[in-house]
C-alpha cells in the first residue's frame, strides 16, 4: 500500500495587510510554522510521499528566514517530496526554487508539459508539471500515463472549474483520459470532496490555514492511500487561527444578541467578521468593538441593519398593505402575549413582501 500526503497553497510569506504590522508579522510566523507540521504529520502517518500543489510561496520570491524553514522541514521528511510551482510562485532562474539547495527528497518539477519521476521501490510513476509564468495552458491536452499497471499520481496546480482560465485549465474529460490513479490539485482555496473522471481520483485540499475571510471554516490536508482496490483519501483538519463570519440579527441590544449568538465558542485565537442584520436602532460600531475585541485575535463589526420603523404605521391606509396590516394589527392585539410575536413577524414577512425587499433577519 502507497501512504500519500496532498497539501497545497501555503502561500507563505503572504502579507496579510488587512492586520496591524504586529498581527501580520506573527501571522507570517504562524504560517512559516507549517511546513513542520505537515511534514511532522507526514512521518506520523508512515506516507511515502508529500505532494505540494502550488503556491507554496505568496510571491516568486521568499524571506530568508522562510526558506531555511522549509529547508529544515524537508529535512526532516522522511518521505520524497513533489512540488508543482503555481501562478504565485511559478518556476523561475531567479526564484528560490531554482537558486536554492533543496534537500535529496525534494523533485521540483520544472516544466511546462508534464514530467515523470519512477520510483521502482513503490512501484510509482510520479508526474507533475509547473507554471513558468504567471498563466500557463492546459498542461493535460493529449496527457496519458506511460505504464498502466503502475501505481500513477500527478500534482498540478491546476483549474478544473473555468474552462477559459489563464491558470492552467483542465476538464473532466482531460482527468478521465490521463489514467491516473490519483490527482493531486492546487490553486482552489476552498477544500473540495474527492471526485472522481474515468477511473482519475481528483481532489484540492484548499489552503491548509486560513488568510482572511475568503478562506473561511476548518483548513486541513488530504491523508490518501493508494493500493490494489484503488484510491482512498481523508481529510485531516490542522490546528490554526481560523477566519469565521458570523451573521447576528441585532435586536434591541446589539451587543447581548452578539455575546448569544458566540454562547461559549472559543474565539480568542480566532480573526471573526461580525455582520449585524434585521431591524435596529442606530448602533455605536466604535462603542461595541471596544466592547468585544478582547475576546478574539482579530475583530471586525459591520452594520448591514434597516432603521427600526413602527411595523404598524401604514395600518388602516386605504391600499392593500394597510389594509393587510389593519387585519393583522387587529388579531396582534387579541392574541396572548406570548403569541404576539407570531403576528409581528407576519406582519414584517408581508412588508417586506409587498415592498420586494430582502426578508429581515428578526
Amino acid at each position: 500500500m502507497l501512504r500519500f500526503l496532498h497539501a497545497a497553497d501555503l502561500h507563505l510569506d503572504a502579507p496579510f495587510s488587512a492586520l496591524s504590522p504586529e498581527q501580520a508579522a506573527l501571522r507570517r510566523a504562524e504560517l512559516r510554522e507549517l511546513p513542520m507540521k505537515i511534514c511532522e504529520l507526514a512521518n506520523e502517518q508512515g506516507c511515502e510521499l508529500l505532494l505540494l500543489s502550488g503556491d507554496l510561496f505568496d510571491t516568486v520570491g521568499g524571506y530568508p528566514e522562510t526558506i531555511e524553514a522549509l529547508q529544515r522541514a524537508f529535512a526532516a521528511c522522511r518521505a520524497k517530496i513533489f512540488i508543482s510551482p503555481g501562478n504565485h510562485d511559478f518556476y523561475s532562474a531567479a526564484g528560490p526554487y531554482a537558486r536554492i539547495q533543496w534537500p535529496e527528497n525534494v523533485h521540483i518539477f520544472r516544466s511546462s508539459q508534464p514530467e515523470c519521476v519512477y520510483l521502482p521501490e513503490l512501484d510509482c510513476a510520479v508526474y507533475g508539471a509547473a507554471f513558468l509564468s504567471q498563466d500557463a495552458a492546459s498542461p493535460l491536452i493529449g496527457f496519458r500515463v506511460q505504464d498502466p499497471d503502475a501505481k500513477n499520481l500527478m500534482v498540478l496546480h491546476a483549474d478544473a472549474i473555468n474552462p477559459a482560465s489563464p491558470y492552467a485549465p483542465i476538464t473532466k474529460e482531460q482527468i478521465a483520459e490521463t489514467g491516473l490513479d490519483y490527482l493531486a490539485l492546487g490553486h482552489i482555496h476552498l477544500r473540495a470532496e474527492p471526485a472522481t473522471a474515468g477511473k482519475t481520483l481528483y481532489a484540492w485540499p484548499g489552503c491548509p490555514m486560513g488568510r482572511g475571510f475568503d478562506e473561511t471554516g476548518e483548513k486541513g490536508v488530504y491523508l490518501g492511500e493508494l493500493d490494489e482496490a484503488g484510491c482512498r483519501l481523508r481529510f485531516h483538519p490542522l490546528p490554526g487561527r481560523r477566519y469565521e463570519i458570523l451573521r447576528v440579527a441585532a435586536g434591541e441590544d446589539a451587543l447581548q444578541s452578539i455575546l448569544t449568538a458566540l454562547g461559549d465558542t472559543p474565539t480568542r485565537e480566532h480573526c471573526y467578521r461580525i455582520l449585524l442584520t434585521g431591524e435596529a436602532e442606530p448602533i455605536d460600531l466604535k462603542a461595541l468593538h471596544a466592547q468585544l475585541e478582547e475576546r478574539f485575535f482579530s475583530l471586525s463589526v459591520r452594520d448591514h441593519t434597516i432603521p427600526k420603523a413602527d411595523l404598524w404605521a401604514s395600518a388602516g391606509e386605504d391600499t392593500l398593505k394597510g389594509l393587510l396590516l389593519q387585519n393583522l394589527k387587529q388579531q396582534w392585539h387579541a392574541a396572548p402575549t406570548n403569541e404576539k410575536k407570531r403576528y409581528e413577524l407576519a406582519a414584517r414577512y408581508a412588508l417586506s413582501a409587498l415592498e420586494g425587499r430582502e426578508v429581515p433577519q428578526v
